[in-house]
């Protein structure tokens, strides 16, 4: 069996980035991936401008607590004033221009107003409460990369230079089926012997979350024939193939064979827990470029750990991000775990008011409400106990799932 990291080495380095790209309102653009770098044509802010409410002066003109000048001009947000004359001060707004001649604004709260003219309480020093021109953004810098996966700040950054559209990476397209004669729907009877086929729910939810272009092929019987049909009506038109169960060496398990059929087996086993069944590889229909392959565990929480291990990462290379590493935190366990398995182990735990981490008490791969109860990954290596007080590396699902 590969380790975690041979694994995942061989999918990024197996990975086809999309270079068809498309151009997109900057408000339609959360979650798409920058084709071209986001350069700046103006400075932000535009001009120096006030970050309070209050009265813009020369700082010179204000030498005590106590000092009264008269109000020459009142500036709003959105107002361009006149030259500040010497010895007064302007009403001046939350964003709106400096006059010139002014170099500090006291804030209202330490000014007294007094008719036409205002009492200013504090002596500031020059620059004070003012936001200088580009001091956020200077004209002609890069202020998003190509590769950058858009979120909604950063489309408020792009906006905030004038952006109305972007090039993006069009989206990944996957096929997703599901294998097991098993398996039912939400809505149907359930028969002896059947289980209601939850992962279709989860995937297709995760895939949603990446921005793909997701075509279900449903619930495919547990038959070589059908598998293979699958997969080659799959292949069309699709970057990626991922199925879910049928994976392993039972006698109903047909995807191996599948795959090996309609066109080739890259990887397949990873000493991770839970997930050791995974397949990677690609399928063919002979007709265009073929399209990448990777099979899932059918266990519900198996399927959840690999697609956010192995799938999100593959598809955010395809998209053409670099940078698809997931931020790990040096925890405190406040739990035991006498005994370390001999494979890569996930395991569900969560954020406690003390700052450490509980486990969750049943980490079978079938358990699924440990996902949802849990906050995140903790990546426990081969054959590691953990004892209460040890450090642990833990994966948020808040890096995984967005």
């Amino acid at each position: 069996m590969l380790t975690m990291a041979q694994a995942l080495d061989a999918l990024m380095a197996g990975a086809r980035p999309i270079t068809d790209t498309e151009t997109v309102e900057t408000l339609d653009a959360n979650g798409r991936v920058l084709a071209t770098p986001v350069t700046s044509p103006l400075r932000v802010p535009p001009a120096d401008n006030t970050s309070m409410d209050g009265y813009a002066m020369r700082a010179a003109d204000v030498p005590a607590p106590g000092t009264r000048l008269p109000v020459s001009q009142r500036i709003p947000a959105g107002h361009v004033g006149t030259e500040l004359a010497p010895g007064t001060a302007a009403r001046i707004f939350t964003g709106g221009l400096i006059p010139p001649g002014a170099d500090a604004v006291v804030m209202q709260e330490q000014c007294q107003a007094d008719g036409e003219a205002v009492i200013v309480n504090h002596v500031p020093a020059s620059g004070e409460w003012i936001r200088r021109a580009g001091e956020d953004i200077e004209t002609g810098s890069q202020i998003l990369p190509a590769g950058a996966r858009l979120s909604p700040q950063a489309l408020g950054l792009a906006a905030s230079v004038g952006q109305a559209r972007l090039d993006v990476v069009r989206r990944v397209r996957v096929a997703v089926f599901f294998t097991g004669d098993e398996l039912a729907m939400p809505g149907e009877p359930l028969r002896p012997g059947a289980i209601y086929n939850s992962n279709r729910f989860t995937l297709r939810g995760l895939l949603e979350n990446l921005g793909c272009e997701v075509s279900d092929f449903g619930i495919v019987p547990d038959t070589l024939a059908a598998t293979r049909d699958t997969l080659r009506r799959a292949a069309g038109g699709h970057d990626l193939i991922i199925t879910s169960g049928g994976v392993s060496v039972g006698e109903e398990d047909h995807i191996r064979p599948a795959v090996t059929a309609e066109g080739r087996l890259d990887l397949w086993q990873i000493a991770i827990k839970p997930g050791k069944p995974l397949a990677f590889g690609q399928v063919g229909n002979g007709n265009q470029t073929p399209a990448f392959f990777i099979g899932l565990p059918g266990n519900p929480v198996s399927s959840f750990v690999t697609f956010l291990l192995f799938v999100r990462p593959f598809l955010l290379r395809l998209q053409g991000v670099a940078d698809v590493t997931p931020r790990r935190i040096a925890m405190r366990a406040d739990f035991d775990l006498p005994k370390g398995d001999r494979r890569n182990e996930f395991l569900r735990a969560r954020l406690n008011d003390g700052g450490g981490l509980d486990l969750f008490p049943n980490q079978s791969s079938g358990v699924l409400t440990s996902t949802v109860w849990g906050d995140g990954l903790i990546d426990n290596p081969p054959n590691q106990p953990i004892a209460r007080g040890d450090t642990v590396q833990f994966i948020p699902f808040a890096s995984l799932l967005a």
